[in-house]
């Protein structure tokens, strides 16, 4: 039982507003309601779960946004907040492989869900990898260890917090690059590769991303890779389930357009029809520069002035095909033929390449019910340059789509060209507009390590004391583990107890 409900009786006549349905946003509404405040929670499209919507189409079901689960153990806490197990409401399954990597040579790598069958895999491409393989899980495991258990859900409000981190962050040798540090132990190439995407699964390129996000590794191995039978949908359905069920208020298609002040607090806030919300506490979960620059515009915010640079944006590809591909994993990496020099021109130059990795995941391959029968359900996602570069998406999504539709051909998806339907896609133009995400990011600003921790948006205003931020943008970034544990930053901010990491 979470220290939340011990204090529950304190806040019993205070009115939370939470803005955002994302998963941030839902956590946080939850951990708010366990600590005894009325919760409001607005969401401005008609369906909660913020990036995660689901699109349905020709009989195609298709998760718009995350589809990783990793750090279970943060879902099973807010069902626990309230004496009820995800389990009777929810079927996690392990994968195995977590991920396939295929690389233009025609080779692939399985990074496998026991240690064993992924030495047994490294082997394959160079067997003095595999000694490397067990340095760099030992590594990460002492990042994860600082890094996720102590650092990951605690507040960095205060410049002091960060500096008492430094030794052990210079120990751990965060100052590195992801691609740094995983070369150190790794040589072979596509080894090397198929280790240092991790930053891309929250916004980073792993030339420039800390050293410390290693540690996503490290959760991989320590709890698995899952996916929810059916789909994030469903997880973000029964959290919608477990919401009602404690009387949380839920308003869809509320857009706010301001957040009151008054007296150096936030009062409430305002729609775009006018209705005018009162609340105690008010907490935004979308992005933060949004909220700055749109929602507070005349209150200035004590952050360091540095120019923020935000992730790649993401081209999202969904289809549906009238052929079954059982030899194509959950989970598939398709690597292209340039790899650092494509995420320069991705995340420095922003401009479009010629050439593309991708990320495919055919949810089919576990749940049978994302397609018509004898059908196969697939989305795609491929990092592009965020709308800071100067690109014409109009132009340049269905030329993308026919290069993307061609190269599957060639490789992992023969006849793909014959057997499709249902395609529609998102640009960073549709994330821009439907997620209000600053420059159309896939996952707000990049996790560098002058974008980190105290660095990063904080969790608090700094004026505003009782308005608070979770999400991609704030400590400590983006992804399921990321979003899901800003809500027990806000949750230790409020109450001055230590949430802890729970894993």
């Amino acid at each position: 039982m979470s220290n939340s409900l011990n204090i529950k009786k304190n806040n019993c006549d205070q009115h939370a507003v939470v803005i955002g349905a994302g998963f941030s946003g839902i956590a946080t509404a939850l951990r708010l309601r366990a600590l005894g405040y009325r919760v409001t929670l607005m969401e401005r499209l008609g369906s909660l779960g913020g990036r995660a919507q689901v699109f349905k189409r020709g009989g195609y079901k298709h998760d718009a946004g995350p589809t990783v689960i990793t750090a279970p153990f943060l879902f099973d806490e807010l069902f626990e907040l309230f004496d009820e197990k995800l389990e009777d409401h929810l079927e996690f399954v392990p994968l195995d492989p977590f991920y396939r990597f295929h690389f233009t040579d025609g080779s692939q790598f399985d990074y496998r869900a026991s240690i064993e069958d992924t030495l047994d895999e490294i082997r394959r491409f160079s067997p003095a990898d595999a000694d490397g393989y067990l340095a760099l899980l030992d590594q990460s495991k002492k990042v994860y260890d600082i890094g996720f258990k102590k650092l990951v859900h605690r507040p960095f409000n205060s410049l002091w917090l960060m500096i008492k981190q430094i030794p052990a962050l210079l120990t751990l040798k965060c100052y590195k690059t992801v691609s740094q540090l995983v070369g150190r132990y790794l040589k072979h190439p596509l080894i090397q590769q198929a280790f240092s995407i991790h930053p891309l699964l929250v916004g980073g390129n792993p030339f420039k991303t800390t050293a410390i996000y290693t540690l996503i590794h490290y959760l991989e191995r320590r709890w698995g890779v899952f996916f929810c039978m059916g789909g994030t949908g469903k997880l973000v359905e029964e959290l919608g389930a477990l919401m009602a069920r404690q009387g949380i208020d839920i308003v869809l298609n509320a857009d706010v357009d301001e957040i009151l002040t008054q007296n150096k607090r936030a009062t409430g806030v305002r729609m775009a029809d006018n209705k005018v919300l009162d609340a105690d506490i008010v907490v935004f979960g979308g992005d933060p520069e949004t909220c700055y620059k749109h929602l507070i515009p005349s209150v200035k915010n004590r952050m360091p002035r540095a120019k923020k640079r935000y992730s790649m944006g993401l081209y999202v590809l969904y289809f549906g095909t009238k052929k079954l591909y059982p030899d194509v994993a959950h989970h598939s990496i398709w690597m292209g033929p340039r790899f650092k020099e494509l995420l320069s021109e991705i995340f420095d130059s922003k401009k479009m390449s010629d050439d593309f990795s991708l990320y495919l995941h055919r949810p089919t391959a576990t749940d049978k019910s994302f397609a018509p029968e004898g059908c196969e359900s697939f989305y795609v996602l491929c990092p592009v340059p965020n709308l800071q570069g100067n690109v014409d998406w109009e132009e340049e999504a269905p030329k993308l789509r026919d290069r993307i539709i061609d190269a599957l051909e060639g490789s992992i998806l023969p006849e793909l060209s014959s057997v499709i339907e249902e395609v529609f896609c998102m640009t960073p133009e549709d994330f821009a507009k439907d997620y209000r995400s600053m420059h159309g990011a896939g996952f707000s600003i990049e996790p560098r390590l002058t974008q980190s921790a105290w660095f990063r948006f904080h969790n608090r205003h700094n004026r505003l004391k009782n308005l608070y931020f979770v999400g991609a943008g704030t400590h400590p970034g983006a992804g399921l583990p990321g979003v899901v544990s800003s809500a027990k930053v806000v949750e230790e901010l409020l109450t001055g107890v230590e949430v802890g990491s729970g894993g």
